[in-house]
């Protein structure tokens, strides 16, 4: 049997989701998929439901790179309720702990902050999606059962004050891939000398994408049903912006050709290392390409071109 060909448009690009509280990710990209009409599409780093905020989803051919937004630094804005800790970590859990609130101010808070900046390692909740012997962690700790986790190496950018009250503190966190939100709050907390959960969380920015040029589910649909396809094809990014902190190398219509073949090609004034954006003359994107150690630069992941 031939392979099914894939059904919806053969439409590409990058759409800026605001996602919405109380849905998943996953159904928030089938929603924006089955909006697009696309024959594929994926999203870059789950928020959990209680979570809103950014959430970028690649379509058509633009899905080759999604996972290079997966290791993207992210931004967020989080709320913390002081004196109360859940199983989750968040308000979605049951109260395991409550605990007094010490008297701080602004600046001993500021304080605390300051010693989470950097580098550090981090153990991961067990509600977390990461998998020991094939199992995710969350459904282990549904069971009631708690494993030993591996601590990961995590960086936290800044971590900003944004408001605090008598049982709540609101900051802003720029920081790297893989850092659970939940477990830096917990963590800050128990620095204070108390516990905490997570009563609010909003992704801001993943990597060069911010949440001020984001579309929420309810404008899209509305830009659909008032101009049609065309008006929401107009939302969409070009598939490049995902990898745009990258160099780009212009090859020429001959460099082009053999490239497509999968061969390396000579360019000259082509960065010496690491990975590139290959366009054909100025704007024609091609896709993803590594300089090999003798200079040369190699295809590693080409788009369709119609």
């Amino acid at each position: 049997m031939g392979r099914r060909k894939a059904k919806g448009r053969d439409i590409s690009g990058v759409f800026l989701l605001d996602k919405p509280t109380g849905i998943t990710s996953n159904a928030a990209l089938q929603k924006v998929k089955y909006l697009y009409k696309a024959n594929k599409a994926g999203h870059t780093g789950s928020l959990d439901p209680i979570a809103s905020g950014l959430l970028p989803i690649c379509i058509g051919e633009a899905t080759k790179f999604s996972h290079y937004l997966l290791d993207a630094d992210k931004r967020y804005q989080v709320e913390a309720r002081l004196g109360v800790k859940t199983t989750t970590g968040d308000i979605e859990g049951e109260v395991v702990e409550t605990a007094d609130i010490p008297e701080f101010d602004q600046d001993g808070l500021k304080s605390v902050l300051s010693g989470f900046l950097g580098k550090q390692e981090q153990i991961p909740p067990m509600h977390s999606a990461i998998k020991q012997n094939g199992q995710p962690l969350y459904k282990l700790a549904r069971q009631g059962i708690s494993v030993e986790r591996k601590s990961r190496e995590i960086v936290i950018y800044e971590l900003n004050l944004l408001a605090t009250s008598e049982n709540s503190i609101t900051l802003d966190v720029k920081c790297s891939k893989g850092t659970y939100i939940r477990t830096l709050v917990e963590d800050i907390a128990h620095a204070l000398g108390t516990c905490a959960h997570v009563t609010l969380l909003r992704r801001t920015q993943v990597g060069d994408f911010d949440i001020e040029n984001s579309v929420t589910l309810e404008r899209l649909e509305e830009t659909l049903a008032g101009s049609g396809l065309t008006g929401i094809d107009e939302m969409l990014l070009p598939s490049e912006t995902a990898i745009a902190d990258w160099p780009g190398v212009n090859l020429s219509e001959d460099a082009a050709y053999y490239l497509r073949q999968g061969q390396a090609v000579l360019v000259p004034k082509a960065p010496t290392q690491g990975l590139v954006r290959l366009y054909e003359g100025d704007d024609n994107f091609l896709g993803v390409g590594c300089i090999l150690d003798d200079g040369r630069v190699a295809p590693k992941r080409l788009i369709k071109v119609a």
